[in-house]
């Protein structure tokens, strides 16, 4: 962390967690009898409750969007260039709210934690939760923290289909949602994806069938695999080409299997990095999330006819480079909203990130979102005056 917080940040964070004791029945048919919400707000909640924006994380996100736990930090929330006074979701207008889904590694109810009814960790025995599950316990996070309407959700990934639930199962909550680099549905290509990440971590030896912690293990080869291919997905070609090239460790080829490429010690980094901060437990759960949704399926395919129960006004944003959620899926979206009748914006940005480009404070996107939340912020203070 610099030696002074930056002026645009919101500095120190503390996270909180909310207790629950009513039950939760999950679309997989099983209850969580009482769970927990980790979760941060960053601004401060005004008089009629108004200004509130609830921020939904992706796969690997969680409650920690903006600002530091501590001084000695090396670096901010996941979402940090986006967050914060004056930038993008402007903390001097609004009210913050990010949280750890049902089923993180974050803090909140997850296979890490222990079952109260066991006493022992839930590990494998956790259920397969899904966006309609996270959606109905993110609006009882609202309940308790006296929100009745959120003024916008934003998401990017599978936080955007997040979103597009609210926009469906809580339609008069929330004023308007933004959905950056998503989709109505996961292409086959992606639930293949998702399936080769899973058997990567399932045929680690040290993955126990789910039970590792209570075997002393981490199933880390299987879990930094997993990683690996999701980063490729996430990245485009054009941006791997640009930071690596086919630039190379040594003068010429060792004729091994090991590290000779700078792409591949790249890709073995980040998946190890990533085995020492998440679970993969909860990786399986969160891909399973992805492959699920689907809420055209209730009205056989009709996706503007699911989208007619919407109020809020929308705005879409796609990454030109983005193959794994391309501009196309984000465009199925608009074209439904407008087939349904409803206020849609949509925005895509040339970028080079790939996927990834969601959480980059590229100048157009940053732009869009801000031009967005501003109108959003205009019409709480229109209200309030009025």
């Amino acid at each position: 962390m610099p030696d002074v917080i930056p002026a645009d940040s919101v500095g120190i964070v503390t996270p909180q967690i909310a207790q629950f004791e009513t039950p939760l029945a999950l679309c997989c048919g099983q209850t969580l009898s009482s769970y927990q919400l980790t979760y941060e707000t960053y601004g401060t909640l005004n008089q009629n409750a108004s200004n509130a924006i609830l921020i939904c994380h992706a796969l690997s996100g969680d409650h920690h969007a903006a600002g530091y736990h501590a001084m000695v930090d090396t670096k901010p929330g996941w979402w940090d260039s986006a967050i914060g006074p004056g930038k993008a979701i402007d903390t001097t207008h609004f009210f913050v709210v990010a949280l750890n889904n049902l089923g993180g590694c974050g803090g909140s109810t997850g296979p890490t934690t222990i079952n109260p009814e066991t006493g022992q960790r839930w590990e494998a025995s956790f259920p397969i939760v899904t966006v309609e599950d996270w959606v109905q316990s993110q609006a009882r996070l609202a309940d308790l923290l006296g929100i009745n309407t959120f003024a916008a959700i934003v998401g990017g990934s599978l936080g955007g289909m997040q979103v597009l639930e609210w926009s469906i199962r809580f339609p008069d909550r929330l004023k308007a949602a933004v959905i950056v680099a998503s989709a109505p549905k996961l292409s086959t290509q992606n639930i293949a994806f998702n399936e080769v990440a899973r058997q990567s971590i399932r045929r680690d030896p040290d993955f126990f069938d789910g039970n590792y912690l209570d075997n002393k293990s981490v199933p880390t080869n299987g879990l930094g695999l997993a990683r690996m291919l999701g980063h490729i997905t996430y990245l485009s070609d054009d941006a791997m080409g640009a930071k690596f090239g086919r630039q190379m460790r040594h003068d010429s080829y060792q004729y091994n299997y090991g590290i000779e490429f700078e792409v591949e010690s790249y890709l073995r980094y980040q998946g190890e990095a990533f085995t020492k901060r998440f679970d993969a437990n909860t990786y399986m759960l969160m891909t399973k999330a992805l492959d699920y949704f689907d809420p055209a399926a209730q009205a056989d395919g009709d996706l503007a006819a699911v989208l007619s129960k919407a109020q809020c006004e929308f705005l879409l944003v796609s990454f030109t480079t983005d193959w794994r959620f391309a501009p196309e899926r984000s465009e199925e979206i608009v074209n439904a909203l407008v087939k349904a009748g409803k206020s849609v914006s949509y925005a895509k940005i040339e970028a080079e990130e790939g996927h990834d480009a969601f959480l980059f404070p590229i100048p157009r996107y940053m732009a869009v979102l801000s031009t967005f939340l501003t109108r959003v912020a205009n019409r709480i203070t229109t209200t309030e005056t009025n």
